[in-house]
């Protein structure tokens, strides 16, 4: 079979070589709708492009660690699976991606994680990092011993890291509440908030952006005390059961973070179902189904694949010197609902 040359891409997308070549390399100066016909002509003809030889120049090849949560969470699972996708990808593109597993609620670990990478052992870090001291402290060692780093997913802006790759969270939060207090009637009732932890950047600032929302604009409703559950299924399972059990009149439930099935579960056992309006985040096996049995009515949720790719485009550019381009790694919020999920895939 003849092998798809960058000549063939740039005839399918109706561009020059040279704006082919910027693409692929991430450099600034194109039009974002360029940007796109040029993804769909490589996606069209499965081309398999050298995307970083634009920098063999500096080296040979680019080491990149992603430090992703272990443990019962589908999204992280999904975001790790896109990882060890990439990597496999690139293997023959002079691009080295290690996916190493940490568990997001120990700052110690990740600390310890981080303290031992230099620039010996990788050229950049993407981290889903807590919002510890301690973390923010090893990321500006880590910072200050030449290896650029991103945070990922959940942010740490107090710390000397480079750029954060996920969405706003406070955006997604602000989302949650809009959708229960539109879907609730105007009258009192009581929203349980279940959290991983309020440790991590991205569930304290969903928590925010909820409480302004509703305590703003529905104040009739009423956010009980944050229960955590460490994105622990079990967990929250527990914790719901208890909450439907100790409060008759709860009537709506937002989970901030991971470990839906446990929700998904004590509300169906409880029977209430068509009672509680459950809003919660990523669209995984588990919430794809909730929404189609009527457990779940909202789901916020981030694409991991974009994610991925945007933090290797973002940890190159921060390699080679060169700019960001910020409208192409911007991620975005969807908002499903159990009428415009996207096809199984």
């Amino acid at each position: 079979m003849k092998r798809v040359t960058i000549h063939d891409v740039a005839e399918a997308a109706g561009v020059s070589l040279a704006t082919v070549d910027r693409v692929l390399n991430t450099r600034p100066g194109v039009r974002k709708a360029t940007i796109e016909k040029v993804r769909q002509a490589v996606e069209r003809l499965n081309y398999q492009p050298d995307v970083f030889a634009a920098g063999l120049a500096k080296k040979s090849a680019y080491r990149l660690h992603f430090l992703i949560p272990n443990g019962p969470n589908a999204f992280m699972e999904d975001l790790t699976r896109e990882a060890r996708a990439h990597a496999q990808s690139m293997s023959g593109a002079r691009m080295q991606v290690h996916v190493e597993p940490i568990d997001a609620f120990d700052g110690h670990r990740v600390t310890g994680t981080l303290a031992v990478l230099d620039k010996s052992v990788c050229d950049g870090v993407a981290v889903v990092a807590p919002a510890f001291p301690e973390v923010r402290a090893a990321i500006d060692r880590l910072q200050d011993r030449g290896v650029p780093v991103v945070t990922l997913v959940s942010d740490h802006p107090a710390s000397a890291r480079q750029h954060f790759v996920g969405i706003n969270n406070v955006a997604a939060g602000r989302t949650a509440g809009r959708l229960m207090g539109r879907f609730l009637p105007k009258e009192p009732g009581k929203i349980a908030l279940i959290a991983g932890s309020l440790g991590l950047r991205d569930h304290a600032d969903r928590y925010t952006g909820c409480r302004e929302v509703i305590d703003t604009e529905y104040p009739h409703l009423e956010l009980l005390k944050v229960r955590e559950g460490r994105d622990d299924n079990r967990r929250n399972e527990d914790v719901v059961r208890k909450l439907l059990s100790e409060h008759p009149d709860l009537t709506a439930v937002y989970n901030i973070g991971a470990g839906n099935r446990g929700v998904i579960a004590a509300i169906r056992e409880n029977g209430r179902a068509d009672d509680i309006v459950f809003v919660g985040h990523e669209l995984t096996p588990y919430t794809r189904q909730a929404l189609r049995d009527g457990i779940m009515d909202a789901v916020i949720a981030q694409d991991p694949g974009h994610e991925i790719r945007s933090a290797i485009r973002v940890l190159k550019a921060l390699c080679d010197g060169v700019p960001i381009i910020e409208d192409q790694e911007r991620i975005g919020i969807d908002v499903f609902l159990k009428e415009n999920l996207p096809a199984d895939v």
